[in-house]
């Protein structure tokens, strides 16, 4: 931390618009001051400082290259490189001491054919059946998560320099940077297993989490894990408790933005979530109307923008 360090002052809460619960939110100041509030790779226990950069590199994640790449490297990181592939997206950025390896989530941009902000999650939600496969460790995961992080972690039918795992292999070759990873909602599953896939990530911070393995998964990862949670977010709450378990120590963000680590749920739709997860994919047009009827709070309350301005202002307040 700078012996110099500029006041904290907190940032307004945007308002819940389809513009503002759609990323990259090109119009909002990424990393902040960050000069004066750097980020602490020294630490081994959960840091809001830290909380903040990683939910600032998860919202930026959404961002195409153009955009996103010069707000990295203003942030101070020197090399930035982009991994993609059909249905996964990653920036890895680092500098002399650490690198961030940051998942994007899947495309919440509205279509042009609705204004309505429910609509940014639904086919997200809907295709949400989980069948579960082998781990590449303990107990099983998501079939399409562990699919979509195989795209660009290892392919042997890639080049190396279009390979995740062997380009983190070089820069912590020599044993001195590691790895924080992070991402928010399908990003945020992607970044549970490539956390639990790599030995170099000492900690992993996630925003908007969905389920992602089993209870043996879940109890198998070495890393310290950190997963925050938006008040009645939905896809926190998918796929269904029980058969998968979500990984780490959560973090509780209630509606006015403040942060606990105790959570009591709230008129939870139950009956209509576990039939959002367990019915077969033929009556996704019913579902979809399903998912609509869920009341907007549970939808808008994803926004990855919430999850960095909020854990911001506790930051500014702490």
């Amino acid at each position: 931390m700078s012996g110099t360090e500029t006041p904290r002052a907190e940032k307004p809460v945007p308002s819940i618009t389809v513009a503002n619960t759609a990323p990259p939110n090109e119009d909002y100041v990424y990393f902040e001051h960050c000069r004066d509030h750097p980020f602490d790779c020294r630490s081994e226990r959960f840091e809001l400082l830290n909380a903040w950069w990683l939910a600032e590199a998860s919202l930026l994640a959404y961002a195409d290259p153009e955009f996103a790449v010069p707000r990295f490297r203003e942030a101070g990181f020197d090399t930035v490189e982009r991994f993609s592939d059909e249905s996964t997206q990653c920036y890895a950025v680092h500098n002399e001491d650490f690198a961030v390896v940051a998942f994007s989530g899947s495309d919440m941009r509205v279509r042009d054919d609705t204004d309505n902000a429910s609509d940014v999650l639904t086919d997200w939600l809907v295709n949400l059946d989980a069948g579960m496969v082998d781990s590449e460790r303990v107990g099983r995961v998501h079939k399409g998560f562990r699919a979509a992080l195989d795209e660009i972690w290892d392919p042997q039918d890639k080049d190396e320099n279009q390979r995740l795992k062997p380009y983190l292999d070089g820069i912590c070759e020599d044993g001195h940077r590691k790895v924080w990873f992070t991402g928010h909602s399908l990003g945020a599953a992607l970044a549970t297993l490539a956390a639990g896939r790599y030995e170099h990530a000492p900690e992993l911070y996630t925003f908007g989490s969905p389920r992602v393995g089993d209870s043996a998964y879940a109890q198998s990862l070495s890393c310290n894990a950190y997963r925050f949670v938006h008040d009645r977010d939905i896809v926190c709450k998918v796929p269904l408790s029980g058969i998968y378990e979500h990984v780490g120590t959560a973090k509780y963000l209630d509606d006015e933005g403040g942060i606990h680590d105790e959570h009591t749920e709230q008129d939870e739709p139950g009956g209509l979530l576990r039939s959002l997860t367990s019915v077969a994919g033929t009556v996704g047009a019913i579902r979809k109307k399903l998912v609509r009827g869920v009341p907007e709070d549970y939808l808008t309350d994803h926004a990855p923008i919430f999850y960095a301005v909020h854990i911001w202002n506790n930051y500014a307040r702490s």
